[in-house]
């Protein structure tokens, strides 16, 4: 027979166990899935991550490691894209992309190898399908030693996670952006703009506050709280893109149904317009032992003088273009002992082609 202490320690057991909360049937709870939670919005800085997961102690964070490109056949239901070879989108935009096949790409890009430029235009959203677009034009690019590249963007934004991942791309692989007139670049779409080696703005570039798309907060408390790790992935991502972290603290305080326009003025301050500082600093090195100390000196000048001169507010950004190359005479580019390295090279490609043709263009 069992002391009288081992059976009270099994009904005291027994006891407890009856009283523990058992887990509710999932089916029965009516919990929305993460496609119930998709609302439409026609802009706006969106973040996916699942919020269940942002209350834990680990805090997920956005990655741009992917092992290798993935070719799967896809769409581009977010937007729509052309592959241009010339630089002067007067011209036209090119050749449209239906999908983000490798066939098709490769084709609408092989004409480009001649000039080594290409300029992609993207109008939509900023969403998956435009980081695999950025992924696949950026390796067929290195595959066919095209290394002048310009994204030309119209986007009112989208989801934040797709923009650092799209922009940490864009960072490693050089590319130029721009804004043109008309164009716009609001909400995520300024992450990516953050990414480009050389920033060349004439649209409009605005700012608003992050949304959690499958939010299950019911207090500002619990909702700063599943915003933190967002946010702190933004202000981790600005920095490291030589842009400052301001920008992400600014992002948190205009409401999401407004939209605060950055003058030009304040992108200069917070480093969103001109040469990105971080791919400068990463550079210089590089360039002074190729191209040495007096190329250096020269090229920082230029570029103060065409931030002055050629970045009006209200210009097109054509125009700005024709300044810049018009202002390198000045400075005596392109080198000829570094022509690939000197400023505003990416015409140079274009202008090439086209003298080799027979044409000619106006450089003012």
């Amino acid at each position: 027979m069992s002391p009288p202490w081992r059976i009270a320690a099994i009904c005291l057991a027994l006891l407890l166990a009856a009283c523990t909360p058992q887990p509710a049937d999932v089916a029965a709870t009516g919990t929305r899935t993460h496609a119930d939670a998709q609302v439409e919005t026609s802009s706006g800085a969106v973040s996916d991550a699942d919020a269940a997961a942002v209350v834990e102690p680990e805090l997920p964070r956005v990655t741009s490691e992917r092992a290798e490109t993935d070719w799967q056949p896809m769409g581009l239901d977010s937007g729509k894209a052309w592959i241009s070879c010339d630089h002067d989108y007067a011209e036209g935009e090119g050749v449209a992309l239906s999908a983000l096949g490798y066939s098709e790409m490769h084709a609408a890009l092989l004409p480009c190898r001649e000039g080594g430029l290409l300029r992609l235009r993207y109008e939509g959203k900023i969403s998956a399908g435009f980081t695999a677009l950025i992924e696949r034009v950026a390796e067929l690019a290195d595959t066919l030693g095209i290394h002048k590249r310009i994204l030309d963007i119209d986007s009112t934004g989208g989801q934040i996670e797709e923009a650092i991942r799209a922009g940490d791309k864009i960072g490693e692989s050089g590319w130029t952006l721009w804004v043109r007139e008309g164009a716009v670049c609001h909400s995520s779409c300024v992450l990516v703009l953050a990414a480009g080696d050389m920033r060349m703005i004439a649209g409009k570039v605005g700012i608003h506050r992050m949304i959690r798309i499958s939010s299950k907060a019911t207090s500002r408390a619990e909702l700063q709280q599943e915003l933190q790790a967002v946010h702190a992935d933004v202000r981790e991502y600005l920095q490291r893109n030589g842009v400052a972290f301001a920008i992400a603290d600014l992002m948190m305080t205009v409401p999401n149904r407004s939209l605060r326009l950055l003058t030009p003025e304040e992108m200069d301050l917070y480093g969103l317009d001109g040469q990105n500082a971080a791919e400068d600093d990463l550079q210089r090195i590089e360039l002074t032992r190729k191209c040495g100390a007096a190329f250096v000196q020269r090229k920082d000048a230029f570029f103060r003088a065409f931030d002055r001169e050629c970045q009006k507010p209200g210009e097109d950004l054509g125009v700005m273009g024709d300044c810049g190359l018009e202002l390198r005479q000045r400075f005596g580019f392109p080198d000829p002992e570094c022509p690939a390295q000197s400023p505003l090279s990416e015409f140079d490609s274009a202008l090439l082609m086209l003298r080799g043709a027979g044409g000619e263009r106006p450089t003012s």
